[in-house]
């Protein structure tokens, strides 16, 4: 039987939407959002010749560079000043997550509530400007090291440029902020997802010129569309797939008046993790890789060169350190996310139980067994989608935004955002039918 809550979605319409003036605010409030961090992406960094990088940047954008500017909307074939995009913070974010599981400091300070989460975002932001600076001045001699690129390279250009992405960087974390907070969906996902949705006009049409030329084979075209669209199911069913643990209560007396026992479920979402460990995968990935690559245009040593050339996209080191970072966080972060034995305690504490499972300690090892099974499914489940496509499409050496990590994101912060949405229509649907029964109950008195 369904509940009061999944029948109110089912009756949610547009003149729901329409009366809803907060979510249509903060509907607004993320677009526009959104449109500066698209207007950023042109703006470009000082002291270089557009035209000269462009040059450069073509050379290579079908390596580990052309995936970094699929991430940053582009923003790195224009070197703009948000060309590192949120992949130094995403790393920071992963750095403080796993050194926070062998500190017993940053342990006590999770466990301080909303003083420690704010503690625990401190550090993040510290390590993501370093991350960003070291980054950044990777990229400036780099870019020095490219012919006719900079204008005048010296110290100068290196600082200024240092400067102009880190502010970047930071402006695009605190804008993300402002959109979780005022707006509709995670601001951090949603930017990356608006960066890789800006450039699917330019794909597609590079991916229809190239059928239109015979580069690329009509047949495997259109093969390329198949499996595109059953990628997309696939996510949307492993997405929404859950496992379901009975929960049974026991009968109560409240009074002279004895009530049946009921039942309910613990939902289990197959892929607990959500996108998370691909978009963490590719951030460490893309971290040392980017800056290897734009030293290795220099005057590099042979081992740099190499370390560029092995991770480059399709390449087999890559494709199993970007496996083996998916199916690592994917139980790191299920692992922080879900505590069975905080679940186990609260349905104890609420007089609800699992059949033939004794409540307490036995309750949360089930849990957790059962949690690492599906997770299992769900971290196979993501490799898979990122990585078949990523050897299919490296194979016929076409744009990696059609990729399997791209569709990942793009699903999966989609699905999240309508969620969200939902969410803010029941609550506006609820608040209706409260202010009615206070109506209808005042004129009957």
């Amino acid at each position: 039987m369904a509940s009061a809550a999944e029948q109110l979605a089912r009756n949610l319409s547009f003149s729901t939407f329409s009366k809803a003036k907060a979510l249509q605010q903060r509907i607004l409030f993320t677009l526009g959002a959104l449109l500066v961090y698209r207007l950023g992406t042109f703006i470009p960094v000082p002291g270089i010749d557009p035209d000269a990088f462009r040059a450069t940047f073509e050379q290579s954008q079908q390596g580990i560079i052309g995936m970094f500017n699929m991430f940053a909307g582009g923003a790195v074939e224009r070197m703009a000043i948000f060309a590192l995009n949120l992949i130094p913070y995403i790393t920071a974010s992963i750095v403080v997550q796993v050194v926070s599981t062998a500190s017993p400091r940053l342990e006590a300070l999770k466990k301080e509530g909303e003083a420690g989460r704010r503690k625990m975002n401190q550090y993040t932001r510290y390590l993501a400007v370093l991350f960003c600076a070291v980054q950044a001045y990777g990229i400036a001699v780099g870019l020095e090291g490219s012919q006719g690129v900079v204008l005048n390279p010296g110290w100068f250009f290196r600082i200024s440029t240092v400067i102009t992405l880190v502010g970047g960087t930071m402006f695009l974390m605190w804008l993300g902020e402002q959109i979780t907070a005022r707006g509709v969906g995670n601001g951090i996902s949603l930017i990356i997802f608006a960066g890789i949705v800006a450039n699917l006009p330019a794909t597609v049409a590079q991916t229809l010129e190239l059928a239109r030329t015979g580069a690329l084979p009509a047949l495997a075209g259109l093969g390329m569309l198949v499996l595109a669209l059953v990628v997309i199911a696939v996510i949307i069913f492993f997405e929404r797939a859950q496992r379901r643990l009975l929960i049974q209560y026991p009968k109560r007396q409240v009074g002279n008046k004895m009530f049946q026992g009921d039942t309910s479920h613990l939902p289990l979402k197959l892929n607990t993790s959500g996108v998370i460990p691909v978009i963490f995968g590719s951030s460490l990935l893309l971290l040392p890789a980017t800056i290897a690559s734009f030293a290795a245009q220099g005057n590099a040593p042979a081992w740099l060169t190499t370390v560029t050339a092995l991770l480059g996209r399709g390449q087999p080191l890559y494709l199993a350190l970007f496996a083996a970072f998916i199916i690592f966080f994917a139980f790191f972060y299920t692992a922080i996310v879900f505590n069975p034995t905080e679940t186990a305690d609260n349905l104890k504490r609420s007089g609800g139980f699992i059949p033939g499972i004794r409540p307490g300690e036995r309750t949360a090892q089930h849990i957790d067994y059962v949690l690492t099974r599906i997770t299992v499914v769900g971290a196979i489940y993501l490799t898979i989608v990122a990585l078949i496509p990523e050897v299919l499409f490296s194979q016929l050496a076409v744009s990696q935004f059609i990729g399997g990590t791209s569709l990942l994101i793009m699903v999966t912060v989609t699905l999240d955002t309508i969620t969200q949405i939902q969410s803010h229509l029941v609550a506006q649907q609820y608040e209706g039918l409260l202010k009615k029964s206070r109506l209808g109950g005042g004129k009957r008195r």
